[in-house]
């Protein structure tokens, strides 16, 4: 039981704070600026969906599909941080909304839940590193084969609560920062986008770093 615990705050707090979906409900809200209270919780929930089956895959048969191509993990981190920092600078840069409380329904082109609400903005590189080595780290061999499908039970269960923790986050995003106000809300999205640019930016450097010790 200890270790069925163990396994599952190994995937909770190994992922929560690199997905870290309260730090980007701003910019959920941001991005969905103008949809109705329904629409924002159908694709507040088509996002926490398709971060867990996103997480599941990587989880359990990413690092096989990276064996199969020959792609090393320091790679998949290069790639994806040039991704997360490249989403994070355009944040950082987008036009202010003065009109924070607009409630009409935005006539543009409908916002898709996958890109780039759940992959870059929820599940980008880093938590697809963090997961395929937490899948890597699996036992291989066990004769106990009660206890390995607990553990992949808990892990599974760790990643539910992962994807509740994130529709809980954007569902109510707005009454997340209502308290903060206009001026307030835009200082969150803007720092939220700059601290999103600086996880690409590390994921680039642990990438770089790993990549450059192989070689010295």
């Amino acid at each position: 039981m200890q270790n069925i615990i163990n396994a599952f705050l190994l995937v909770y707090a190994a992922l929560f704070p690199i997905v870290n979906p309260i730090g980007s409900a701003p910019l959920f809200l941001r991005m969905t600026r103008g949809r109705t209270t329904a629409e924002r919780s159908v694709l507040a929930l088509n996002v926490a969906r398709n971060s867990f089956f996103l997480l599941l895959g990587s989880l359990f048969i990413g690092s096989h599909v990276l064996e199969f191509f020959g792609i090393t993990l320091p790679v998949v981190r290069v790639a994806g941080g040039l991704v997360v920092a490249a989403f994070g600078w355009r944040l950082l840069h987008a036009p202010e909304e003065p009109d924070l409380s607009n409630p009409k329904v935005d006539t543009g082109p409908t916002i898709d839940a996958f890109y780039p609400l759940t992959m870059p903005l929820t599940v980008g590189p880093g938590s697809i590193s963090v997961a395929v080595t937490l899948g890597s780290q699996r036992p291989i061999a066990t004769d106990d084969l009660t206890q390995l499908a607990m553990l992949g039970g808990a892990a599974v269960a760790g990643l539910a609560a992962i994807a509740i923790t994130i529709f809980v986050s954007y569902r109510f995003a707005d009454r997340i920062i209502m308290f903060l106000g206009a001026r307030g809300t835009d200082v969150v999205m803007r720092l939220s986008a700059f601290i999103l640019f600086c996880i690409g930016i590390q994921i680039i450097w642990n990438g770089c770093s790993a990549l450059l010790g192989k070689t010295l």
